[in-house]
Order: structure tokens, then C-alpha cells, then sequence
């Protein structure tokens, strides 16, 4: 494929997202990841960090077998890695670990120890960013559990979007979900969910980087706690 093509191709597809997002913006999650199913075929995956399993699950629904990528950063918590050997386990998935291409001894040797504390945008790049661009080559668009109820960055996260910095379709299928949203389709469904949810962490990071969150904080205001940082730069 010649440049022009690649760059037409590139094209079609962005509106193709944005038609989407248009389209499906009150559509069900199912009916969104379905969309991706029929669209996308096995060039389309779902990302998990092993919070929960939700995303996963609806997509196990919409087409069995489906590609559940998950970055093992060297630093989850137990119960993070837990959790995606028991989705592998009893899901109709196909669960994808991507590793950095550093081991945390390596990163340690290279940048010095504690790298997280010291510089946390570019430990992120290293062990999440940089590994999901090189796992994410091959597949046209991929599924994340962003909700625009998380955060203030978060807010305008459409269903279906285009990522510009991949050159991706990116959906989010439970953006308009809430809490009482997902607790409800984990209790229908029995999805699994890591048991740190139980334990003071509404939202599961890095073990480094994530602490319990106090009463009345932010559901993550226990990710890079004192920092400006908010993101890990996944998704922005």
C-alpha cells in the first residue's frame, strides 16, 4: 500500500469513528461492542487493566474469544494478576500480556531505582504507554472501560472516538455508565472484579503509584496521590 493509500485508508477510517460515535451515542454497551464485532472482526480487541471485568465480559458476549489485552507492568499488585489469571481462567476470551522491554531490574539498572517516584510520566511511558503501542500494531480499533463519570478528564469520552496518536478507532462502550451501572451488571452477571475494589482502592493502579482513598476523595484520588499527574498516559 502506497502512502496515499495508507493515508486515504487512515481517512475513511477516522470517519468511520466519528459517524459512529455520532450513530451509537445511545446505544447499549452491547449493541456498541457488537458494532465492533461485525465491523473490526479479529482486528479489534479490548484492553483491561484487570479491575474489573466488565468490558471484557460484555465483548466475550458479542463475540466469543475475543483478544483481552493486559499490560503486566511489573509492579501490579497480587491481586492484579489474580484477577486476569481467573479471567483466563473462566471467560470466553483470549487474555494478551504485554510486557515493557525492560524487566523492573533492568528499568532499575538503566534509570536508577524507584523511577515511579522520581519521574512517573516517563516510568508510565516505559512500562504502559510504549508497550501498548507496540501490542496494539495489527488491530484497527480496540475497547476500553473508560466512564465519563471518573473524572473531570474524562468527561466528554464519546462511545466511539478516533485516537489520533495510534491512528485507531478507540471505543468506550460503558462511557455514559455510572457506578451504580457497572455494580449492577457485576451482580447480574457474576463478573469477576479484583478484590482490591473490596479493600479501600476504587481505582487499581501500579503498586507504587496507588493508595486506599479517604473518605469523601475522588474514586482516584488514590492514583500518583499528591502529584498533578492524573492520567498514566494511555489514554491521552
Amino acid at each position: 500500500m502506497t502512502t496515499a493509500q495508507e493515508e486515504r485508508a487512515t481517512d475513511d477510517l477516522r470517519a468511520l469513528a466519528e459517524q459512529a460515535g455520532r450513530d451509537l451515542e445511545d446505544a447499549s454497551a452491547l449493541e456498541i461492542l457488537q458494532w465492533a464485532a461485525d465491523t473490526f472482526g479479529k482486528r479489534f480487541c479490548v484492553t483491561s487493566s484487570m479491575e474489573d471485568a466488565v468490558v471484557a465480559h460484555l465483548a466475550s458476549r458479542a463475540m466469543p474469544g475475543v483478544d483481552v489485552v493486559f499490560l503486566d507492568t511489573g509492579y501490579h499488585f497480587e491481586e492484579t494478576i489474580g484477577t486476569r489469571d481467573a479471567v483466563e481462567a473462566v471467560m470466553d476470551v483470549n487474555v494478551i500480556t504485554l510486557t515493557p522491554r525492560q524487566t523492573v531490574a533492568e528499568q532499575d539498572a538503566e534509570y536508577g531505582p524507584g523511577l515511579h517516584d522520581r519521574d512517573p510520566d516517563l516510568c508510565c511511558f516505559l512500562r504502559k504507554v510504549k508497550p501498548l503501542e507496540e501490542g496494539l500494531k495489527g488491530y484497527q480499533a480496540w475497547a476500553t472501560g473508560l466512564r465519563r463519570d471518573e473524572s473531570e478528564t474524562r468527561a466528554n469520552t464519546p462511545v466511539v472516538g478516533w485516537d489520533e496518536k495510534r491512528r485507531m478507532v478507540k471505543i468506550s462502550p460503558i462511557a455514559r455508565w455510572t457506578q451504580d451501572d457497572v455494580d449492577a451488571y457485576v451482580a447480574e452477571h457474576g463478573v469477576l472484579t479484583n478484590p482490591l475494589l473490596m479493600d479501600g482502592y476504587p481505582s487499581v493502579g501500579c503498586r507504587p503509584c496507588t493508595r486506599r482513598v479517604l473518605e469523601g476523595e475522588d474514586a482516584r484520588a488514590g492514583r500518583w496521590a499528591g502529584r498533578a499527574k492524573t492520567e498514566c498516559g494511555l489514554h491521552g
